[in-house]
């Protein structure tokens, strides 16, 4: 009898364990996806449901243009279409020509980060558009506007008018691990929602494609069209935007890159509340301790700097935070804040999320001693003020191409002539109505983007100053600088 009581013990027991199993792994379908044994396969249709309604196509319209372009003269050619052209130039050369670009059409992906429409994508898959039609997974399409871009980082924040749109949830990409499963969503190679499933492959990854780089690194597939992209945790939060891929073809071969959320967030932020990117320099160059060292070994050269990890300091800038905290060429940085770097895109990804005005604490070895300060971290122009892209207003002129007879008239084949002149920065530089622009910062003008373009690369650059250098109708050539400051 007491062998049946303990036989009926044990199978109630079990019964009880197998009820109380039950309830969990429903309790845990019903809240989130449930986490798999250990051996068994990971279900990743949970993460493909909660982000695949936030991922959106892109499609981008640049359209015709005319566009002026030298050409390489072909002595026979011009023979043929005007004999007396032969004899004038029989060793052909250089002409510029007036060219009609195609229409461009191209496609991309892109993530809805919040229920109002702000939508982020990569900068190359925006950048230069006329058009911009996003189209949801529900087939909804909508025209898009851009809010802002930041080539740096090849981000873009675009915006379509919608209300209660599936906004994705934002992960902290710190809390990857390599190893982990993620999900790039997408639309490759014009095939729409589609969905590749890998792991991180690595973290902090440095490539050569980017001014900031800190990807990371997957073996999900990523194709054309991919570009924008959500790459997601397996609870379908996102914790990058897909941006690349490592292939000679074009197409993958293994390896997709991703920017991390903690970059995309500042990113956002900065160009909803600035209009741009603010930037914290550290004002130094420099590149992965263990890079330095193999460079040196290569030239039979021993290197000893007290570490094989960090950042190793080539060049201080004069007046940046790293000169006011004493570092020297020779130096290396160890930590940022207190955490730990050991390359040079750890640091970067660190710094890309402070802005001038920040206090950070900067540990580095010197002749292999650590040193610990805390700087204030400054702006491509050597301040703290907030930095802002201007836009053509701020000179205060009307401009346009000019024609085909002032071309002939003053022999010059492209130029923007100023038409009007009001209170801005050009009439402050002494730059008068009928006065040809034809150079800006070395950069030719041919069109009114061209100067647009100067006006707001100089804005943001440690020198925010306009060479501009042209002619007047009468031959008379001259130079202005336009202070863009204050």
């Amino acid at each position: 009898m007491k062998k049946y009581q303990k036989l009926l013990l044990s199978a109630m027991c079990i019964a009880a364990l197998g009820i109380s199993a039950g309830t969990f792994m429903k309790v845990n379908a019903a809240s989130g996806p449930v986490v798999a044994v250990s051996g068994q396969p990971v279900d990743l249709t949970y993460a493909a449901e909660k982000a695949l309604p936030a991922v959106v196509h892109i499609k981008y319209v640049q359209n015709s243009k005319t566009q002026t372009v030298k050409m390489q003269s072909n002595p026979f050619e011009d023979f043929f279409n005007d004999p007396f052209g032969f004899f004038g130039n029989p060793q052909g050369g250089t002409r510029e020509r007036q060219i009609q670009t195609p229409k461009r059409t191209a496609t991309g992906s892109g993530v809805i980060i919040s229920t109002d429409g702000y939508i982020v994508t990569n900068n190359h898959v925006v950048e230069g558009a006329d058009e911009l039609t996003v189209t949801l997974n529900d087939n909804h399409e909508f025209s898009a506007r851009i809010i802002g871009t930041d080539q740096t980082t090849d981000l873009a924040l675009i915006k379509i008018d919608g209300k209660s749109l599936p906004a994705i949830s934002i992960a902290n990409s710190d809390d990857l691990k390599v190893g982990e499963w993620v999900l790039a969503v997408g639309n490759p190679l014009g095939l729409n929602n589609t969905v590749t499933a890998g792991i991180v492959s690595a973290k902090a990854r440095s490539i050569g494609a980017n001014g900031v780089e800190s990807f990371i690194q997957t073996d999900a597939a990523i194709n054309m069209g991919n570009s924008g992209g959500a790459l997601v945790n397996t609870r379908g939060e996102l914790v990058g935007i897909n941006a690349m891929l490592a292939s000679q073809t074009g197409y993958n071969i293994g390896y997709g890159f991703a920017i991390p959320t903690t970059i995309m967030n500042k990113v956002v932020a900065d160009i909803k509340e600035y209009g741009t990117v603010q930037r914290a320099l550290l004002g130094i160059q420099g590149g992965d301790v263990l890079n330095y060292i193999n460079s040196e070994k290569e030239k039979d050269n021993e290197v000893d700097l007290g570490t094989n990890e960090g950042v190793y300091v080539a060049k201080v800038e004069n007046d940046g935070a790293a000169a006011d905290a004493g570092l020297e060429k020779g130096d290396v940085i160890t930590h940022i804040d207190g955490k730990k770097v050991t390359k040079m895109s750890e640091m970067q990804e660190i710094m890309y999320n402070k802005r001038p005005g920040d206090k950070v604490s900067i540990t580095y070895l010197h002749n292999k001693k650590k040193v610990t300060k805390t700087v204030t971290l400054k702006n491509a122009q050597g301040n703290t003020k907030v930095v802002k892209q201007a836009d053509m207003d701020i000179l205060g002129a009307d401009v346009r191409p000019i024609t085909s007879q002032q071309k002939e008239q003053l022999n010059i084949s492209y130029g923007l002539e100023v038409i009007k002149v009001n209170n801005g920065k050009m009439k402050d530089a002494g730059v008068t109505k009928g006065f040809i622009i034809q150079r800006v910062n070395d950069e030719p003008m041919r069109d009114v983007e061209d100067l647009q373009q100067a006006v707001k690369s100089a804005s943001t650059s440690k020198e925010p100053v306009l060479i501009v250098r042209g002619i007047y109708p009468t031959g008379k050539k001259a130079y202005f600088v336009v202070d863009l400051e204050s």
